[in-house]
């Protein structure tokens, strides 16, 4: 028998015939927060002024379009033949790591340009960049997606969860773990670390890549319990094979750029090159 449970309303509020979903004003809270935070921290740490905010201008709508592309292209059977709705963020359906993938690539043109070291700006950003992320995933909790499989009422109470997120994930008659929840958690913990890490002084790069390991290995483990991913074959998950490459891709740059002395600068120092 199903329980009479009424999900939030994705819609915050209406402008005439617009309608603001909350996850849209979540995933743009994120960004905010994650921007004033890269300036502030840029600007202690001897970048130009204006460096963050100009980044971000590009940045920002590139790595939208990026992770729309990347979860268009994998879901392409189903957008080939519904076209209309690719350009349809508002419902969900972007790919954090497509977005990663745009920002970087942006982010590299963009301090080659303006002659800035590309690993003092990613250092940086890391922290802010984790904390948005965990602030986003909140917006697919008002969506009622990303969640994992089916789970009791019990098993929910028994994480001490409050009840608005518990009955968020009754969703037709089911219940379902709270991947979006256990991401979060994973990235404001990450977050956390990555504040610890800048008194560590760590050579220069070093901060970001630990992101992106940190990131990673979270990402690849809560991926294995999500209903929606997208798939690279019948048994493993796009995102957790791009989380693989990740963590040892990163974990090789830092043994390299260690052994060939391309990282004595340290996160704490003041020079922009």
């Amino acid at each position: 028998m199903k329980e009479n449970i009424q999900p939030l309303n994705p819609i915050a509020f209406t402008l005439g015939p617009i309608q603001v979903h909350w996850y849209g004003i979540i995933i743009g809270s994120g960004l905010a927060l994650a921007l004033f935070l890269a300036i502030r921290e840029g600007n202690r740490r001897g970048l130009p002024k204006d460096t963050f905010a100009d980044l971000m201008l590009w940045a920002i709508p590139i790595a939208i379009i990026s992770a729309r592309i990347y979860y268009v292209i994998f879901e392409w059977k189903y957008y080939a033949q519904h076209p209309s709705e690719i350009p349809a963020i508002w419902n969900g359906g972007i790919a954090i790591h497509g977005a990663l993938i745009g920002s970087v690539i942006t982010t590299y043109v963009f301090a080659k340009k303006r002659g800035v070291s590309f690993w003092k700006i990613t250092d940086i950003a890391a922290p802010s960049l984790i904390l948005g992320q965990a602030i986003g995933r909140w917006g697919n909790f008002m969506n009622q997606e990303a969640h994992g499989g089916e789970v009791t009422r019990s098993f929910l109470e028994n994480l001490h969860l409050p009840n608005f997120i518990i009955n968020q994930m009754y969703i037709n008659g089911t219940y379902y773990h709270p991947t979006f929840l256990y991401e979060s958690v994973w990235d404001f913990i990450g977050f956390i670390l990555l504040i610890l890490l800048r008194r560590v002084n760590l050579r220069r790069g070093e901060l970001f890549l630990s992101y992106v390991i940190w990131y990673s290995v979270g990402r690849f483990f809560v991926e294995g319990m999500r209903t929606d991913s997208l798939m690279l074959t019948s048994t493993l998950r796009m995102a957790q094979m791009i989380s693989i490459v990740l963590v040892i891709g990163a974990v090789a740059i830092l043994l390299i750029r260690r052994k060939k002395n391309l990282s004595e600068e340290r996160y704490l120092d003041q020079s922009i090159s």
